[in-house]
């Protein structure tokens, strides 16, 4: 990871963690309500994801637009890729277009600040890393999970060194602040949403803050919606 990267996303952990404790997994009926909506949409927006799998190697990789995460993305020779229909508050419309029902969705959770596909290749390690701010916390929603020989969830997410298997359906709501890593033990390839929500109840300057962090990684991305864009 980029050093300048990792040093500003240190320097933001501490101050919000100065501020702001809470545990790792959080309880989505309270801190996401629209949860519900978006787990009772799964057959459509499974879907749509498997729609835009059959156009799999024209996804691009997560490290293709984001060169800082190369060292959790590009470690190994197997896939991650990310197909990102809204990211920090700016729509990829090419993107929304063709997902309608994850579009409708987003457009109804205004809280919801990022909105993507992840398609994680058989065998994929994304190593431990911990995201920059916590001013969003993640929404994980497996769409197509392959399961092993006992039949448990063979991609597994660990955050906080507690390891989670998830079904397809189920929805986990944590902070990627804390240290994380997934792995796809299986020769399939995993499919889940993923949400950026931000996160309410901030003290007035934390989410000032936030505010301001959000905006201008949105200016960033609006530089880079045509190489998001499949």
């Amino acid at each position: 990871m980029g050093q300048l990267y990792e040093r500003g996303a240190r320097r933001l952990r501490a101050l919000y963690d100065r501020r702001l404790p809470g545990p790792a997994v959080l309880d989505a009926a309270r801190h996401f309500p629209d949860a519900a909506r978006f787990v009772a949409a799964l057959p459509a927006l499974r879907a749509e994801a498997l729609d835009v799998a059959r156009q799999f190697a024209a996804i691009p990789r997560f490290h293709d637009i984001m060169h800082a995460q190369a060292d959790i993305s590009a470690n190994d020779a197997r896939d991650w890729r990310m197909y990102i229909m809204q990211a920090y508050g700016v729509p990829i419309r090419r993107n929304l277009a063709r997902c309608p029902a994850l579009a409708a969705l987003v457009a109804h959770s205004p809280d919801v600040l990022s909105a993507s596909f992840s398609f994680l290749g058989p065998g994929k390690h994304i190593p431990p890393h911990r995201g920059p701010f916590r001013g969003i916390v993640r929404g994980y929603v497996p769409l197509v999970m392959p399961l092993d020989a006992a039949g448990r969830p063979a991609a597994i997410l660990t955050v906080d060194g507690v390891a989670h298997r998830l079904h397809e359906g189920e929805f986990m709501l944590w902070d990627d602040t804390f240290e994380h890593e997934v792995r796809n033990t299986s020769d399939e390839v995993r499919v889940v949403l993923l949400l950026d929500i931000r996160r309410r109840g901030l003290p007035p300057g934390l989410r000032l803050l936030s505010n301001v962090i959000i905006g201008t990684v949105g200016l960033g991305i609006r530089l880079q919606r045509a190489k998001i864009a499949v």
